[in-house]
């Protein structure tokens, strides 16, 4: 506890990390408060019932601020798409691969097309939000005028919260669109943590003790998870550049074992809700699109978690393939004078790159699709809907990644003032070779 308390002294000590803190934290006071603000025209006690099914999952994104037709109603969610969108284009289209291999001229241009992809995204994705979620007996004024003006806002308020993650990845601490996700989810933690409670009632408390420490064994494997890599040697070659030696010192390439992060399971689960879907306009004429639809309506079946976890492997796999490219590291490390011992440079070495890729990626993906099944385990032990989803999935995936990569910022700065890390053993000194695995 001392330790915990000179580090906390260290940190505030330091003005630049001060400020930064103070920064992120009023920036998502900001945030926070936004999300409570109602869109103009809508009576709030007329909503309905909270999302349920992809539209649940986005508002545990967005901290509740979309049942609650708020004015960051879409949040940073259009933003998130068109990202990926361009990211998917910077692997198909020339003309984007070339954008991206023109530094910064060329990232401010792709950065330029995300946010007016972001615009369009967030006017048509506003348009189904209202007729989905906002039932006309809460809106109080003429529609045609609200459609308007809630596009408006809608289209504003997500750019508006770009703003507030850019300013937090600037003059802040962390990623600020990553931040503004965490928040968002942290946000339902207290009231998961009162609900459970309440449901074990005088007599459960050693049950709920027994479901914190669980919950605590499945963060430390999280965690594991996450900062697993497999670390390929590389040796330099001696270079004698103007009378001097550089290079001939081994370093390692880190490979993580789960390279596609928490992609695989966004994009299984936004499948997911395609069979109950597609069952129930074929439910009242067939038997099987009636067994269908229910089976795939409840996430807790044994068939939604199998189809769930092999898409997430399968997903897994295809996103590890566009994201990690064995060709270009073989081809810098030529470039460089770098070679894995024993491989020969060039075509060979990105054939070993990609094997040791393709064996580190199967048990990962299996470990990815069991964290996501877990929140449904745990639902069946007992555990309430609303505290569940902190036991895994998507949730816990972007909790633990985000805190992690905050606290390597704010260790680098107290390494950089010498003072000492944050973590003892000193895992978190910006080095992911610390969490090799074989």
């Amino acid at each position: 506890m001392k330790k915990f308390i000179t580090t906390v002294k260290n940190i505030f000590s330091i003005e630049d990390l001060r400020i930064r803190i103070l920064n992120t934290i009023g920036l998502l006071i900001v945030f926070r408060i936004g999300s409570f603000v109602v869109l103009p025209g809508v009576d709030p006690s007329r909503l309905g019932e909270a999302a349920s099914g992809i539209f649940g999952l986005i508002d545990t994104f967005l901290g509740g601020s979309f049942s609650r037709a708020s004015i960051f109603g879409l949040g940073i969610m259009p933003y998130i798409s068109a990202s990926i969108v361009l990211q998917l284009l910077t692997v198909g289209v020339p003309y984007f691969q070339k954008l991206q291999k023109e530094g910064e001229s060329g990232r401010k241009r792709i950065n330029q097309i995300t946010r007016v992809l972001t615009i369009l995204i967030t006017l048509a994705q506003g348009v189904g939000y209202i007729t989905a979620t906002i039932p006309d007996e809460a809106i109080v004024i003429n529609k045609t005028l609200f459609m308007t003006s809630a596009l408006v806002l809608l289209t504003a308020g997500t750019m508006f919260c770009m703003w507030i993650g850019e300013k937090i990845t600037e003059k802040g601490i962390g990623n600020g669109i990553s931040m503004l996700i965490m928040i968002g989810i942290i946000s339902a933690l207290p009231g998961a943590i009162i609900s459970e409670s309440l449901s074990k009632g005088g007599g459960g408390i050693l049950l709920l003790l027994l479901e914190a420490v669980i919950l605590f064994f499945v963060v430390v494997g999280v965690v594991a998870l996450t900062e697993a890599v497999r670390r390929i040697p590389v040796q330099y070659a001696k270079q004698v550049v103007g009378g001097k030696v550089y290079g001939g010192q081994r370093q390692y390439i880190p490979i993580k074992v789960n390279a596609s992060g928490v992609m695989p399971i966004i994009f299984a689960q936004s499948l997911m809700f395609l069979p109950a879907l597609i069952a129930q306009i074929w439910a009242e004429d067939s038997d099987i699109a009636s067994y269908i639809g229910t089976t795939f309506s409840d996430f807790t079946s044994w068939q939604y978690n199998l189809v769930f976890a092999v898409m997430i492997v399968l997903f897994t796999f295809f996103y590890t393939a566009i994201t990690v490219n064995p060709e270009q590291i073989a081809e810098d490390m030529k470039r460089n004078g770098g070679f894995v011992p024993g491989i020969k440079p060039g075509g060979p070495t990105a054939d070993f790159i990609d094997n040791i890729i393709s064996r580190i990626t199967l048990p990962g993906s299996i470990l990815l699709a069991l964290v996501a099944i877990m929140p449904a385990f745990a639902i069946i032990a007992g555990v309430s809907s609303e505290f569940a989803q902190f036991y895994g999935g998507t949730s816990l995936l972007i909790m633990v990644g985000v805190i992690l990569d905050t606290l390597r910022q704010i260790e680098s700065y107290l390494l950089m003032r010498h003072y000492e890390g944050m973590m003892k053993s000193g895992n978190m000194k910006n080095d992911p070779s610390s969490y090799a695995v074989a």
